[in-house]
């Protein structure tokens, strides 16, 4: 996959570029604290696609968001469709995996027709909060932004190290670990740090609650396919998942044993389920 950069109103967007030139165009956004490496697996799968996997701001070679402004889902919406402009294409088939398959849903709802085809993995729609946490979940995310920049940037010893540590944090093989991590780092004195933006980790201020989200699930026009794995990740249950497929004007599911990154880990089984869906009504 070849790199290429977007200019946006809100800085560079770094993205990862494979297949067709003349292929039906394909926009891949990535899960919160992956990049566009995340795709690499699943690339060879698409190669009838002009597929553009982007660093989502903040995250791998992307810019940042500019100092004192923060992380706001919505803005993640027009980044994706600043990317749309930046290539030229008035409408494309979206592929996300967890945050940026809600992003994907809200770009879907938000701007129905720049969108052809919609495939989610491991997530339809945002995060929901419940109504009754919005009071401790503003004081919390508050004091966190006030507090953020007294909290120093560490250097990370080696690649291993920094691999280690993303496993820590996440269930996922190792080498599907290694290819996130090495994207995300950048060499140093002494060793190495994250490229992505620290202020990527504070809480969130504000969550809809779940009536918004899947009110936003049914403004969703264009042919939808969700791929879930079996166990659920814990804040998207089956009956959370299943309620929002049903809201879903033409969806569909797909549930496959594995893990939150089982694009990445299992790329035979679910490139070919891609491809397919997304070929469907090509001309």
């Amino acid at each position: 996959m070849q790199e290429i950069f977007l200019d946006s109103p809100r800085g560079r967007i770094a993205a990862l570029r494979a297949g067709d030139p003349q292929g039906a165009p394909l926009l891949a956004m990535h899960g919160w604290l992956d990049n566009a490496a995340s795709f690499i697996p699943l690339h060879p799968y698409l190669s009838g696609f002009d597929l553009v996997a982007l660093d989502m701001p903040g995250h791998g070679a992307s810019a940042h968001r500019a100092t004192g402004y923060d992380y706001t889902f919505v803005d993640w919406v027009h980044d994706a469709l600043d990317a749309l402009d930046a290539l030229g294409w008035p409408r494309a088939r979206l592929l996300g995996h967890s945050m940026g398959a809600a992003i994907a849903t809200m770009v879907a709802a938000a701007a129905p027709e720049r969108v052809e085809r919609l495939v989610l993995i491991e997530a339809l729609g945002p995060v929901a909060g419940a109504a009754e946490t919005a009071g401790s979940r503003l004081r919390a995310a508050v004091t966190a932004r006030r507090t953020a920049a007294q909290r120093p940037r560490k250097t990370i010893a080696s690649i291993d190290t920094a691999v280690k540590s993303r496993l820590a944090v996440g269930d996922m093989r190792a080498d599907a670990a290694r290819l996130i991590v090495e994207r995300n780092l950048r060499a140093v004195e002494g060793g190495w740090r994250w490229r992505s933006d620290p202020r990527l980790a504070l809480p969130s201020h504000l969550r809809i609650t779940e009536e918004a989200a899947l009110s936003i699930v049914a403004a969703v026009e264009a042919p939808t396919l969700l791929i879930a794995a079996d166990p659920s990740p814990p804040y998207f249950l089956q009956a959370m998942r299943d309620a929002r497929v049903a809201r879903l004007r033409d969806g569909r599911l797909r549930v496959l044993p594995g893990g939150h990154h089982l694009h990445m880990e299992q790329p035979e089984i679910v490139g070919p389920i891609v491809r397919d869906f997304l070929r469907e009504g090509a001309p």
